[in-house]
């Protein structure tokens, strides 16, 4: 009997991680692998490390979308057959939350029947307010900025902890957030809302909350775009921004965020494809950079969690590989061999093509790529162990139906409704309140159905006009022409401004200045180009509970108590 202690022990440790996080009796079967077993987790990783394939050691370092809400069976075949290390939920995944969480218990399932059982990541972008991968039933918060706004680490706890519970209910265990990125070029559009501030401690202090409320929700937070997307003029998603700071620059304003997070302990780091030639000497994206993770990640700051790329098919990454001669493949290879953990691709590769036989045929044949994989495989064992494999886990099995029932909570929409208030700005306030006197002629114009809807509840004699053109970064003319000839039909014009669209179309009233109230969302940096503007405020949401504060401090119902996060110049209060 002695003999069998060893095999007693390990499935009472079985028994009693399943059954203390929910799990039924007839799943029990499913904890079977190398991954639960008993003992440390250094010693469980080793263990795995040893019995790990080549190519599943390979595999692990490999995060893949696919591209409809179920999975696919080329997917389950890259779960089953090589036991890859995660998935990535992308917003055509999302759409329906009941399809996404049977979808996720399908496909850990098949994880764990693997011969290790091995657990996947799952993972998405929720960040909050303008970034919602998962957009059905889920919280649409006033987002990071109006954390920003109200300078409140609670506010950013909260508003991590609520989009975690979300998330966990669904069964996604990984979240891309915070995103930490330093506001400070008006022209990263990409950021905008996304950011907390310009300020790089404020972005700091409010970047730890939120992973402390993701932390308490059991989500393994990653902090982006390292070193910083905040001073690039590019969209990395299209193109290769280059940003000429130098050292001393990033590593007093970017990197201070990232400082502080590692110091804090933050399980995971995405890297974004942004070129700095002036650190670097050449035009590699820090994404394909052995400076930025060898040296400053691992070296300067001394982090121990994992390194993941953005995604490979953007254009940034794309970019760079095309001008040094490489096809997707050794870009993939060569992100490793940068010192990334795991590359994130959003398409499923071919089982056995190009990008496969590529870093399979480098684990064998290349000395070099065979330390990195080994190096990377013990830290996402390690992140797995410490996330997956507890009491209080994201349940690695979720319930659609369930899923959908936990995402009515009352709690987090007063909470985001109070949250939104507190961050309301009046940037210049001299026709604040308004209440319109009897007969005065009122027009709501901008091109969110929501502004229209929620402000003639407030102005309930209101005209609209409605833009024709949605686009973001150019107006239509039909849209200045029409716009200019209304402007001397009213007396007072609330303008929603929330993108070079609009600001090109309000344009049309800088002639009338006193009948105009702007009313910006999502980023106040258009503000700047409007010293005319005599009455302004500033939401950062899109949502309702951001439109229903903002025309609640228009009429006076209270006094908002934000303060702009970022600079636009010269404000006139």
């Amino acid at each position: 009997m002695i003999g069998c202690r060893p095999v007693f022990r390990t499935v009472l440790l079985i028994l009693m991680v399943v059954f203390s996080a929910g799990i039924t009796a007839q799943d029990a079967s499913l904890l079977q692998g190398t991954f639960w077993t008993e003992g440390t987790v250094d010693e469980v990783v080793e263990r795995l490390v040893d019995t790990l394939s080549d190519d599943q050691k390979v595999a692990q370092l490999l995060l893949v979308g696919w591209p409809q809400e179920r999975s696919t069976p080329e997917l389950m075949r890259w779960i089953t057959e090589r036991n890859i290390g995660g998935v990535k939920i992308f917003g055509w995944n999302g759409e329906d939350i009941a399809i996404l969480a049977d979808a996720i218990a399908g496909m850990q399932e098949a994880s764990l029947r693997t011969v290790n059982g091995i657990p996947l990541f799952t993972a998405t972008d929720q960040e909050g307010g303008w970034v919602r991968h998962v957009k059905d039933g889920t919280s649409i918060t006033p987002g990071n900025m109006a954390v920003g706004a109200s300078g409140l680490p609670y506010d950013a706890f909260q508003t991590a902890y609520f989009i975690g519970a979300e998330l966990r209910a669904i069964g996604i265990n990984m979240n891309f957030a915070p995103t930490v990125d330093v506001y400070v070029n008006p022209e990263a559009h990409v950021i905008g809302p996304r950011a907390f501030s310009s300020d790089p401690i404020e972005t700091g202090l409010l970047g730890t909350a939120y992973f402390r409320g993701l932390e308490k929700a059991r989500i393994i937070a990653t902090a982006k775009h390292f070193p910083g997307h905040g001073n690039a003029g590019g969209d990395s998603h299209g193109m290769l921004p280059v940003i000429e700071d130098d050292w001393e620059t990033i590593w007093n304003r970017d990197l201070v965020p990232f400082r502080m997070l590692v110091r804090e302990g933050i399980p995971a780091i995405l890297s974004g494809h942004l070129s700095f030639p002036r650190i670097t000497g050449d035009n590699a994206p820090a994404s394909i950079s052995p400076f930025f993770k060898s040296e400053v990640l691992r070296n300067r700051l001394h982090y121990e969690g994992i390194v993941i790329t953005d995604d490979l098919y953007m254009g940034g990454a794309l970019d760079y590989g095309r001008s040094q001669g490489w096809g997707f493949p050794e870009i993939c290879k060569q992100a490793i061999l940068a010192g990334n953990d795991m590359i994130m691709l959003s398409q499923t590769p071919e089982f056995n093509g190009e990008i496969w036989q590529t870093l399979s045929d480098g684990m064998k044949n290349d000395p070099a790529f065979r330390t990195r994989v080994e190096e990377s495989v013990r830290r996402i064992l390690r992140l797995k162990i410490l996330y997956l494999r507890d009491d209080d886990r994201v349940p690695l099995f979720p319930d659609g139906a369930e899923a959908r029932r936990e995402m009515v909570n009352q709690d987090a929409r007063e909470f985001f409704l109070d949250q939104a208030g507190r961050s309301i700005t009046v940037v210049r306030g001299s026709s604040i309140p308004f209440i319109p006197d009897d007969g005065e002629r009122v027009l709501l114009a901008g091109k969110d159905r929501d502004f229209f809807r929620i402000g003639r509840s407030r102005y309930p004699n209101a005209d609209i006009f409605s833009f024709a053109s949605t686009g973001f970064y150019q107006s239509s003319e039909t849209d200045r022409i029409r716009f200019s000839r209304l402007v001397d039909e009213y007396d007072t014009i609330i303008f929603l401004l929330s993108d070079p669209n609009s600001l090109q179309v309000l344009e049309g009233a800088r002639s009338v200045p006193d009948r105009v109230i702007v009313y910006s969302i999502l980023t106040p940096i258009y503000l700047r180009e409007l010293d005319w503007v005599r009455t302004a405020i500033a939401a950062y949401g899109w949502g309702n509970e951001s439109f229903e504060t903002g025309f609640a401090v228009l009429r006076g119902d209270y006094v908002a108590g934000g303060t702009l996060p970022i600079s636009i110049g010269e404000e006139v209060q």
